[in-house]
This record gives structure tokens, C-alpha cells and sequence, in this order.
């Protein structure tokens, strides 16, 4: 085996146990919550803590890794993975848990941000596609994995750990990950010291905190009138981060968000439509893997197989749309959107007590359908409107804010899930429940089911004239 695969197994490794731990936490969450007593907010801050820390950091470290070198920052952010890791395995209450996922979150983007980077920078042209699409199938094979290694590890209860084993499983594999990528990985070529956006990613994070945190926050709180004030701190944030790119562009300082995006319209408007579906897609999960447990009184290994139907028809789905290359986006975009409607309508008239597994994969698996199909042709939509010059940058402002909808979807569809619960909830108060909060994400995927199709009749009218 050459030195660039080898390089890139490890690579591969360390990209596999990060979306694992992304997808594996659904499971844990009622097991979390019972052993601390916690509420159901704070529950919550330990998935959304993270995927903000993640989203925000994705975008700075990627441009540290161009300064300051990319094996280095991902073997610093690495341990720090596996430092957190142990953290939050380890943590003996819920305030420290959530403390040890922000730190998760963040040495998770530090590493994750260099991966594509090393493997751009190292391989060879005729090896490079085949080792990004393998980078492609690891991560999918991590999501899939989650709620059948989850629920595993928590039934088993091995050492009496439950639930920690989810976090403490990172470390055998991240320590083979960090001897592999010190040994295997080359150190950075075109390192060099350059002007980083400090203040820029500071403000970036100050705004996506500010929008989430009335979200998160509001119905536990009584919704107070002081909670307007987040949200004027993040709009004044978000304005300052507008004014500060511009300036540092005038100057040819280097920008978090280059100026020619956030002045293409079209990029723009297409990066909200992502934020907007993954807003729908991963509130429901999260609140579905809670009612299998605690409404219909599911083991974690059960409620884990059922949960698994959706990544693996994310991966199969993604797979076939990969393959169809440029051709029909804007249809396959349509037709995964209104996969996703459809499958969360079925979630809502499917979801009972002693219901078959079967009757549940069926919706999942249609959302998980809609999901790959949807996301694999959107993010070459979106791309296809970024000059190569900005690709790179283009690319990372995208996962940046598909991971603040996955946050404000976890808290707002939880916010709607948990005002619908009773106070003494049963089986039946937990499905009604869900049902009420699924009207969310059907709404939305109604809605931009809707603009997709007009996107497509306009499309077919500057394609005919």
C-alpha cells in the first residue's frame, strides 16, 4: 500500500469515529437524562452544543490549517477529541457534560476541517477522486453505524459504564488514528503564516448563540420579554461580521465569508433552502429515538434498530445520486423534498404502541431517501454558483450552516415536542406529543416543495428561451 493510502486510512478513521459520535448520542439521551435527573433543555444543550461548536468552528479552522499547517491542526484537533471524549465520558453531571461537549464540537471542527484538505493537497490527480468518494462512504458508514453501536454499547452496559461507553468508544480508535497520521501523514507543503479572521469567527458564533439560544431557552423560561435581547445581539453581530468582511476585503486581508459570496444572491438563497431542510430533518429524529424509549418503552438496542433505517437509506440514496452526476439537480431536489414530506406525514400517521418495526422503517426510510437524493444534488447546485477561486471557501460556509439547522431544528422541534408533552407523561402523551411536533417539519417541507417545483417551472422556461 502506497504512502498516500496509507496516510488516508487514517484519515479515515478519525473521520469515521467523529460521525459516529454525531449519530450515536440519540440513543444515549434518555439514559442521560435519568441517571442526572436533568431537564429536558439541558438534555438538548448536549446534542446542540456540540453541532454549534462544529458548525462555527468549521469555517476559521479550515483557514488555520492553511496558516499555521493541516497535520498539525488535525492532529492537534484530534487528541482534543479524544481528550473531550474522555471528558464527557467521565462527566459526573449535566452542566459538566454539556461544558465537555462544546469541547467536543470545537476539536471535532478543528480536526474534521483539515480532512479534505490533506487528502486535496496529497493525493495524486488520478487517485484523489476515488479517496474523496471512500471519504464520502466512511462518514456515511459512521451515521449508519450510530444507532446500532449506540443502542448495543447501552444495553450492554459493559463495566457498568451505559451510556459513557458511547464517548469512551472514540479512544482505542483515535489513538490508532493520531500514531497513524503522525507516521503516515505529510506535513503540510504550503503552510505559511497569513492573516486570520479572529474577529470575524467570534462574531460568527456570536450570532449563530444569539439566534439559538431564545429557541432553546424560551418555553423553559416562561418566553420573558429580556429574550429579545439575544436575538438584537446576534443581528447586530451578523451586521458587524458583514461590515468587518467588506473591510478586510478592501484591505486584501483574507475574509471568513469572501465578499463574493455574500454578494451572489443565488449562493445565497440556496444556502437557506439547506439551512432551512436540515432544519426539518433532525428535530424529528432526535425526538423519535426519545418516544421509542421512554413512550413506547423500547431497549436502546431496539429503538437503535429502528433508527438505522434512516442513515442506511441516506447512504444507498446518496450513493445513486452521486451517480447521475450534473444531470436533472434541480428535479432531484424536488423529488427529495417531497420524499421528505411524505415521509414525515407517514412518521405522524405510523408512530403507535405495539407497532411493527416494519411499518416504521417505511417512513424513515423514505426521509432517509429524501435526505441523500435532496443533499447530494443541492450541495452540487450550490457549488455549481461558486467560482472555483472560492470553492473552498463556498464549501465550508455550506456545512456551516446546514450544521446550524440541524441545531435550531433539534431545538425548535424539541421546543414543540416538549410544550405538547403533559407533565405526567405515558405512552400515548409521548406520541402525541411527537405527532404535534412533526407539524413542523411537514409545514416546511410542504413549503419548499412548493418553491422547489417553481424553481423548476423557471428553470424549464430560461432553458426554453
Amino acid at each position: 500500500m502506497s504512502r498516500h493510502w496509507l496516510a488516508a486510512a487514517f484519515l479515515f478513521v478519525a473521520a469515521f469515529i467523529n460521525m459516529l459520535d454525531t449519530t450515536i448520542i440519540n440513543l444515549a439521551l434518555p439514559a442521560i437524562q435519568t441517571e442526572f435527573t436533568a431537564s429536558h433543555n439541558a438534555v438538548q444543550w448536549t446534542l446542540v452544543i456540540y453541532v454549534l461548536t462544529f458548525a462555527a468552528g468549521l469555517l476559521p479552522f479550515g483557514r488555520f490549517g492553511d496558516a499555521f499547517g493541516r497535520r498539525r491542526l488535525f492532529l492537534i484537533g484530534l487528541l482534543g477529541f479524544l481528550v473531550a471524549s474522555t471528558a464527557c465520558g467521565f462527566a459526573p453531571s449535566i452542566k459538566l457534560l454539556i461544558l465537555a461537549r462544546f469541547f467536543h464540537g470545537l476539536t471535532a471542527a478543528v480536526m474534521m476541517s483539515q480532512v479534505l484538505a490533506i487528502l486535496h493537497e496529497n493525493f495524486p490527480e488520478e487517485g484523489k477522486a476515488i479517496a474523496i468518494g471512500i471519504f464520502g462512504m466512511v462518514t456515511a458508514m459512521g451515521a449508519m453505524a450510530g444507532p446500532l453501536v449506540g443502542g448495543i454499547l447501552i444495553s450492554a452496559d459493559l463495566w457498568g459504564l451505559g451510556w459513557r461507553m458511547i464517548f469512551l468508544i472514540n479512544l482505542p480508535f483515535g489513538l490508532i488514528a493520531v500514531a497513524g497520521a503522525y507516521a503516515f501523514v505529510p506535513v503540510s507543503r504550503k503552510a505559511m503564516r497569513q492573516a486570520v479572521d479572529w474577529l470575524g469567527s467570534v462574531l460568527f458564533a456570536i450570532t449563530a448563540l444569539g439566534l439559538l439560544y431564545p429557541v432553546m431557552e424560551g418555553h423553559t423560561l416562561g418566553w420573558p420579554i429580556w429574550l429579545v435581547g439575544p436575538l438584537a445581539v446576534s443581528f447586530a453581530s451578523a451586521v458587524a461580521l458583514l461590515r468587518l468582511q467588506h473591510r478586510r476585503a478592501a484591505l486584501g486581508q483574507p475574509q471568513l465569508l469572501p465578499v463574493t459570496l455574500l454578494g451572489n444572491v443565488r449562493f445565497l438563497a440556496r444556502v437557506a433552502i439547506v439551512m432551512l431542510m436540515f432544519i426539518g430533518i433532525a428535530g424529528p429524529i432526535v425526538v423519535l429515538a426519545m418516544v421509542l424509549q421512554f413512550g413506547l418503552q423500547l431497549s436502546p438496542d431496539r429503538a437503535g434498530l429502528i433508527l438505522a433505517a434512516h442513515p442506511l437509506s441516506i447512504v444507498i440514496a446518496s450513493i445513486l445520486s452521486s451517480r447521475m452526476g450534473a444531470k436533472h439537480l434541480e428535479h432531484r431536489v424536488t423529488v427529495g423534498i417531497v420524499s421528505l414530506m411524505i415521509g414525515m406525514i407517514g412518521l405522524h400517521l405510523t408512530v403507535a404502541p405495539d407497532v411493527p418495526l416494519p411499518v416504521i422503517w417505511a417512513p424513515l426510510v423514505l426521509v432517509g431517501a429524501g435526505v441523500g437524493t435532496a443533499t447530494v444534488a443541492m450541495y452540487q447546485r450550490v457549488l455549481s454558483e461558486v467560482p472555483e477561486a472560492d470553492a473552498g471557501a463556498g464549501s465550508g460556509a455550506l456545512q456551516a450552516f446546514q450544521q446550524i439547522g440541524i441545531a435550531l431544528g433539534i431545538a425548535l422541534v424539541g421546543q414543540v415536542f416538549f410544550m405538547a408533552l403533559d407533565d405526567a407523561p405515558d405512552a400515548m402523551s409521548y406520541i402525541a406529543a411527537l405527532k404535534v411536533a412533526l407539524w413542523v417539519p411537514i409545514t416546511l417541507f410542504a413549503s419548499l416543495s412548493l418553491l422547489s417545483l417553481k424553481l423548476n417551472v423557471k428553470e424549464s422556461r430560461d432553458a426554453a428561451a
